[in-house]
């Protein structure tokens, strides 16, 4: 019965189910507490440019990360260490899909995609996820193959240097897509940390590759490749799930118990009928039914509609509209007024 423009609350002091830190607590208190969409930056937008610089600053690093183990490669002629290497820029080159989908997430909605381009997110993150399958399985050929076949490993001070500067790269861009990609919403992002935090375990098997062969223990380095194989292909398990519960539409049980709880305080309200959570993006949209009394005249039914979409978008993060239905409470002998509807409905 109510679906308005999306309503943001970047100015409120009230809690919105989430602990803000100190910064964000500041900001609330300077800003002005108003209603008014024109006085305050649409905390979206905001977000996808959050979503952006975390991708253009872990392109930076994993660049310089990978340039930087280009030229021990040249120097030592480490074969794994070159697989890292490429390994470490085919990551980088990641953010290229997921900024293309939060270009895309920024735009408006039209009459073909009503909804918006957020899903375009979730397109994304399938992508990364294909990059971390690919990795398994390049990093488990170059294991079986140097298994099959030892070779020296030269200048291995050096290449352990590498392995390091390697692992720290990936390890600091994944806990800052991962944190990043958690407080904006974005499965993909978060995807795409994971994906880091795997080519970092990559790194450090080159490392403990060239510690066993400094000890003249050839076997060391494919042995601990395989070892990694199986950590990617676990990482590989966790985040194709997020992503393609995100892609089904899947919500965290946990929102949907906050959002009922939120609407049942709203006054005027009866009962909670079905409520539905999804996300577009890293943005969530809700639709729901709520039961008021069955004397309410239009208007008194539109403002608890009103009064309860208010509700959600302060109890429920990331929620930027909500779809409100009004039902009036049965009376004695009533039909239901959704008989007609019946025949239209799944067996």
């Amino acid at each position: 019965m109510s679906e308005r423009h999306p309503h943001q609350h970047g100015a409120h002091p009230h809690p919105h189910g989430s602990s803000p830190g100190p910064r964000r607590r500041l900001a609330h208190l300077l800003s002005p507490h108003s209603h008014d969409t024109a006085d305050k930056v649409d905390p979206a937008l905001e977000s996808s440019a959050r979503g952006m610089r975390a991708l253009w600053v872990s392109l930076a690093v994993l660049g310089a990360t990978a340039l930087a183990q280009a030229g021990v490669v040249a120097v030592s002629g480490s074969v794994a260490l070159l697989g890292d290497t490429v390994h470490n820029a085919a990551d980088a080159l990641t953010a290229v899909p997921l900024g293309i989908a939060f270009v895309l997430g920024r735009r408006a909605a039209n009459r073909r995609f009503t909804y918006g381009y957020g899903r375009a997110e979730d397109l994304a993150g399938l992508a990364v996820v294909l990059v971390i399958a690919a990795s398994a399985v390049f990093a488990g050929w170059a294991a079986v193959g140097r298994l099959l076949d030892p070779r020296p490993v030269t200048h291995l001070p050096v290449v352990a240097v590498a392995a390091l500067v390697g692992f720290a790269g990936n390890e600091w861009v994944a806990r800052y897509r991962i944190r990043v990609g958690r407080e904006i919403g974005s499965a993909a992002l978060v995807a795409d940390g994971l994906h880091a935090r795997t080519d970092g375990f990559t790194s450090l098997a080159v490392l403990l590759g060239a510690a066993g062969s400094a000890l003249g223990w050839r076997a060391a380095d494919p042995l601990v490749g395989l070892a990694i194989t199986a950590a990617i292909a676990l990482v590989l398990r966790d985040a194709a799930r997020e992503v393609f519960r995100r892609v089904l539409d899947a919500v965290d049980p946990a929102l949907v118990d906050r959002a009922e709880r939120a609407v049942r305080e709203v006054p005027g309200v009866r009962e909670v009928g079905e409520l539905r959570l999804r996300w577009i993006g890293h943005r969530l949209r809700a639709e729901l039914a709520v039961v008021v009394d069955g004397e309410a005249t239009v208007r008194q039914a539109h403002a608890i509609a009103v009064a309860t979409e208010h509700a959600l978008l302060h109890a429920v993060p990331r929620l930027t509209a909500a779809l409100v239905h009004a039902d009036p409470a049965p009376a004695p002998g009533e039909t239901d007024p959704h008989l007609a509807l019946a025949h239209h409905l799944p067996a």
